[in-house]
């Protein structure tokens, strides 16, 4: 009988072609051992909801990498409430030329996201801010991701507005945010999943002044 390891990695295999993505046994791989690490962490942190390995597969892996074609070459991405490490963690492991700030509020999984950066092969390129956005400085960076936060209609506005003035947001999104998303940056395009006709993806640039800006130190 498989190990749910093995299903992970053999689901990755069938349904990559699915989300127009060519992964490699090394991507194989290092997903796995991904995968491997948060089933180690769930338990205790609640990471993501109970699925299957089937499930986690498609739906946390495969669907964090739709943003990868929208990532320019040597880009610094800002994963806001990365939790899991989801869509961040599976899009570094995809392009070793992306950098990466994540920014997630709960310390204890801010220790699991540590341990999930040195499976990566440039993880000393990467950082993590251990805050709540609205109470970190401004950053630079060239785009925003986040694909879930507590309230997050709610605290949508203060995201747009934290967000460095030259970014592309790129937001997961249901109906209801992506109708705000709209009416906030009527600018936004929404972009359909795969395999899902109530998720979205929503590119959309940011503009206007911003009364803080720090930039980072590498």
């Amino acid at each position: 009988m498989p190990t749910p390891i093995e299903r992970f990695s053999q689901a990755l295999r069938q349904r990559a072609i699915d989300f127009g993505v060519d992964l490699g046994n090394d991507h194989i791989e290092r997903f796995s051992n991904y995968y491997e690490l948060l089933l180690k962490w769930n338990p205790r942190l609640h990471l993501v909801a109970p699925c299957s390995p089937e499930e986690f597969a498609v739906r946390h892996m495969l669907e964090s990498l739709v943003v990868l074609p929208h990532l320019s070459r040597g880009a610094l991405v800002i994963d806001v409430g990365s939790g899991a490490g989801l869509p961040i963690i599976p899009c570094l492991i995809m392009r070793d030329d992306l950098r990466a700030i994540l920014i997630e509020s709960a310390p204890k999984k801010a220790v699991f996201l540590r341990e999930a950066f040195r499976q990566l092969p440039n993880a000393e390129v990467h950082r993590l801010l251990v805050s709540r956005f609205e109470d970190s400085s401004t950053l630079t960076g060239d785009f925003v991701t986040c694909r879930a936060l507590d309230r997050f209609q709610h605290v949508l506005p203060k995201l747009i507005e934290w967000a460095p003035p030259s970014s592309t947001l790129l937001l997961f999104a249901g109906p209801a945010l992506r109708k705000q998303i709209e009416a906030l940056l009527p600018s936004a395009q929404a972009e359909r999943i795969p395999e899902s006709e109530q998720r979205f993806l929503m590119i959309a640039e940011r503009g206007g002044p911003l009364s803080t800006h720090v930039r980072v130190a590498w």
